[in-house]
């Protein structure tokens, strides 16, 4: 999809970070943009941001992880702006912990951010997409959907599954010879507010000295990661280009290599950069 003036994207998670970036980018190409969010003050926040900017938004405060939250996002959509083009999946939390102290809870709630999330992003919207005739698809996954970090698996195992979830819609949208397109976006370290997602869990958490670790040590390497905006000019010439891989650190294609290469003998395995 080359042209975006008029076009109508829905973003989630779009009230900081990558998701308002995407937002905001969308909105200078003239598009009417949908920021959903859980966060209702920064939601109201970014959605006036872009109104004073003089560009045409709604937010939806939006629990990505409740299908039925979903659905009302899909048809206040519809209902606001008429049809739906692009939607990026994008809303995403984390939680640390040794897979022996993490608690279904903790489960529950990344997988159902993380991936959930975006089975019900693509069952709510596709069908709508389909009915405008042309659009794109963009599900966040991470550099941690290509290569496993420890101490986070809810995250790992979300994020593997946004890899393969985009990847069989990519295949079924060429196999029907369609004007729709998906992409998967994996992101390296990127200047967000992941590292502080429990701010928006719905059910108080313990802390833990492994998330406290964590939040610390993973903190200090987002905070100077890449910029938000340099995400959303890639997720724009995706679309445009009609790419699927989004790679914000190619030195990950190195660290596939070695993936592969540990596959081989079926005795290594690349734990990083440095694998």
């Amino acid at each position: 999809m080359r042209n975006f003036e008029g076009r109508v994207a829905v973003v989630t998670g779009a009230a900081s970070g990558i998701g308002l970036s995407v937002a905001s980018r969308f909105a200078r190409e003239g598009m009417r943009v949908v920021l959903a969010d859980i966060e209702r003050e920064a939601l109201e926040a970014a959605v006036a941001g872009l109104e004073a900017a003089g560009h045409e938004v709604l937010g939806v405060p939006t629990d990505v992880s409740r299908w039925e939250e979903i659905q009302e996002l899909a048809a206040r959509t519809v209902e606001a702006f008429g049809q739906v083009n692009v939607v990026h999946n994008n809303a995403g939390v984390v939680r640390a912990g040794r897979l022996e102290e993490l608690t279904l809870a903790d489960w529950e709630w990344v997988l159902g951010v993380d991936l959930w999330s975006v089975i019900y992003g693509v069952k709510a919207f596709l069908p709508r997409i389909r009915e405008a005739g042309e659009g794109h698809i963009v599900n966040t996954a991470s550099s941690a959907g290509l290569q496993s970090s420890h101490e986070i698996g809810p995250y790992n195992v979300a994020k593997f599954g946004i890899v393969a979830l985009t990847e069989t819609l990519q295949l079924e949208l060429l196999a029907g010879d369609e004007e729709i397109r998906a992409s998967v976006l994996c992101p390296g370290a990127i200047a967000t507010r992941i590292t502080e997602s429990e701010r928006n869990r719905p059910d108080a958490a313990t802390q833990t000295e492994t998330n406290q670790r964590f939040q610390e040590l993973a903190g200090g390497v987002v905070s100077r990661g890449h910029s938000p905006d340099s995400v959303a000019d890639l997720v724009l010439r995706a679309i445009r280009e009609q790419e699927f891989w989004i790679l914000t650190h190619p030195k990950w294609i190195e660290v596939l290599r070695g993936r592969v290469e540990g596959m081989e003998d079926g005795r290594r395995l690349v734990t990083g950069f440095g694998g």
